[in-house]
């Protein structure tokens, strides 16, 4: 069963990768079990064990029946939880269609719906102008450094 997971380091065995997990891991009052991978980045999914996906590997140790075709999906919506009854096996579609479309931009613009698909927008307008002025200046300064180095 191990073998099916990818970057997993050989030398561990269920027992051994059980109590790894455990070891890296803490108790939230919310009943999350919230691994330490490796990076100092927390709220992410994250690596354990020779760079294997530590909710993956839990599902592999602690639930068992493990499908490399499927994806394992957190039902607290926290990815670095490994909790077992937290994780299950759904479909790729399945998680696509369960994805939540944020309102806001990651700068706070609130996001336009797209009137021919009925979601959200991918690419919010007010940053996507701000973005071409910022490259329009950048332009104009190195063409105008250009002409000044060529004494024009």
């Amino acid at each position: 069963m191990l073998s099916q997971l990818t970057g997993l380091s050989r030398h561990f065995t269920e027992e051994t990768l059980r109590a790894y997990l455990i070891g890296r891991s803490v108790r939230r009052d919310d009943g999350c079990l919230i691994v330490r991978g490796y990076g100092s980045q927390r709220g992410v999914h994250q690596k354990v064990a020779g760079r294997a996906w530590a909710h993956i590997t839990a599902y592999v140790v602690f639930v068992g029946g493990y499908d490399p075709e499927l994806d394992v999906r957190h039902l607290c919506g926290t990815p670095d939880c490994i909790e077992p009854t937290h994780l299950r096996q759904v479909t790729h579609a399945e998680t696509c269609r369960d994805r939540a479309q944020q309102p806001l931009c990651r700068n706070g613009h609130e996001r336009e719906i797209d009137p021919t698909s009925g979601r959200y927008r991918k690419v919010c307008r007010v940053c996507n102008s701000e973005a071409q002025k910022r490259w329009r200046a950048r332009q104009s300064a190195e063409v105008a450094a250009a002409r000044a180095a060529h004494g024009r």
